[in-house]
């Protein structure tokens, strides 16, 4: 047990459920680092995670007991399960933007280097979008930074730039690196690293988030920046 919990709660669809409930984790001096609420098959669901700054396991494995214990007690919750969180499962995110056939290559190359990871412990998921358009890809881009345990957005298409770059140099601003394809427009001339084979692109962006592994972009940024 560490000193954060993922709770799966089903709460009552009405007005203040989530207030009360909030409430009840700040009354354990819990704080809640993530939280989502969805509604599915005409059932509200809430998924939140919590950390607490107590340093015993012990003491903290009561204290979150305890907790769900008040939760299950509150009259807006259904039902208070502890889960594995989000990162235990799918852990850290990269994510492909651009064009079908350019984004497919590289969630080829990220797919397989991340299998080779995730067999080792580690935990990396890719995410895919294949859209068109500046504007269109522009918003993808700039809906990374708000994506939860994204690292790294590769950008695959043949001409990106304008709007687009823009939205490059904000998402870069709020950690997110920025993987190019070698392609028309000014976004290589933004990306913190430009490649041209989209199966390379996908490995590299894999083996600089993996913690098994001993490659990092940072290494190459005073370099070699364009492969």
């Amino acid at each position: 047990m560490t000193n954060k919990i993922a709770l799966w709660i089903e709460p009552k669809n009405i007005v203040g459920a989530l207030g009360k409930i909030a409430g009840k984790i700040a009354g354990f001096n819990g704080n809640i680092l993530y939280i989502e609420q969805f509604e599915r098959a005409g059932r509200m669901w809430l998924y939140v995670e919590i950390e607490t700054d107590e340093p015993d396991k012990q003491k903290t494995a009561e204290k979150f007991e305890i907790l769900i214990t008040g939760l299950k007690e509150l009259d807006v919750v259904l039902s208070v399960e502890n889960v594995s969180s989000f990162s235990e499962i799918y852990g850290k995110r990269i994510i492909v933007i651009g064009g079908g056939a350019l984004v497919a290559a590289v969630a080829n190359g990220a797919i397989s280097e991340a299998d080779r990871h995730n067999i080792r412990g580690e935990r990396i998921s890719v995410d895919t979008i294949p859209v068109i358009g500046e504007y269109e890809i522009a918003e993808a881009v700039r809906g990374v930074a708000r994506l939860p345990r994204a690292k790294t957005v590769i950008l695959a298409g043949s001409l990106m730039g304008g709007e687009i770059s823009k939205a490059v140099e904000e998402v870069k601003k709020c950690g997110i690196t920025v993987i190019s394809l070698n392609m028309a427009g000014s976004v290589p001339d933004h990306a913190d690293l430009v490649v041209t084979d989209p199966i390379q692109a996908g490995v590299m962006a894999v083996m600089d988030v993996a913690s098994t592994a001993k490659f990092t972009i940072d290494k190459l940024k005073s370099k070699k920046r364009v492969f």
